[in-house]
């Protein structure tokens, strides 16, 4: 099955399921989530080391974003593109974050499934995804990323232990330290306060269990 976007015959397609997981067809993207099609998203969280401390990592999204600009959100995500696979979807990770990695570096944390509503310029949306979970230690320091520009405008870290707490609702705030890119491209380093509502609006315990994992694991 193929269902054709009205509006744009170049706009990107991507593969759509049923609520099994069977796939059923490729739909167009504003499609996808004008009719809340099921389809599949690459999600991969950085985490650093710096001797016993663990340190993960999070974007901060353009506010160019059609959907929760400005907010906290995986280190390196995106959409799986019609017949794209996994292995292939991590070309997020050097798109967002210019650093090359291979699938097989991955840490994989297994697959989440959520649905969302709200607004996009105007117009509702539904987003409903089949999310393949990863982690990537990084042994460089943050200040070596290089950042997608029309997507993400900065890059935080901080204590895992500590968001942990965060999203189980035993800190109201975490410091992270990073950087943002301003528009004349200067990056400005900083300390932050950040909230769990400042981060993209999921479920508190999807982000403290994919944060658990990366404790486990990495």
């Amino acid at each position: 099955m193929s269902i054709n976007s009205n509006e744009s015959r170049e706009e990107e397609r991507f593969d759509i399921y049923d609520k099994s997981g069977a796939h059923i067809g490729t739909a167009a993207r504003s499609d996808v989530h004008a009719q809340g099609y099921w389809h599949r998203s690459f999600h991969c969280w950085l985490i650093r080391r710096e001797g016993s401390r663990k340190l993960v990592l999070f974007q901060l999204r353009h506010g160019n974003k059609d959907t929760f600009p400005l907010h906290f959100d995986i280190t390196a995500a995106g959409h799986l593109t019609a017949g794209e696979t996994v292995q292939q979807a991590v070309r997020e990770v050097e798109e967002e974050l210019g650093i090359p990695a291979a699938y097989e570096s991955l840490i994989p944390l297994g697959e989440i499934r959520l649905e969302a509503r709200g607004m996009a310029r105007g117009r509702p949306f539904i987003d409903r995804e089949i999310s393949d979970v990863f982690g990537l230690v990084y042994d460089d320091p943050i200040e070596s990323l290089k950042l997608q520009a029309d997507e993400v405008i900065g890059v935080y870290e901080a204590e895992l232990d500590s968001m942990i707490a965060l999203f189980e609702d035993h800190l109201e705030t975490v410091t992270a330290q990073g950087f943002e890119v301003h528009e004349d491209g200067r990056r400005v380093y900083g300390e932050r306060l950040v909230k769990a509502a400042e981060f993209v609006p999921r479920p508190f315990t999807c982000y403290a269990d994919v944060f658990r994992s990366l404790r486990a694991h990495a």
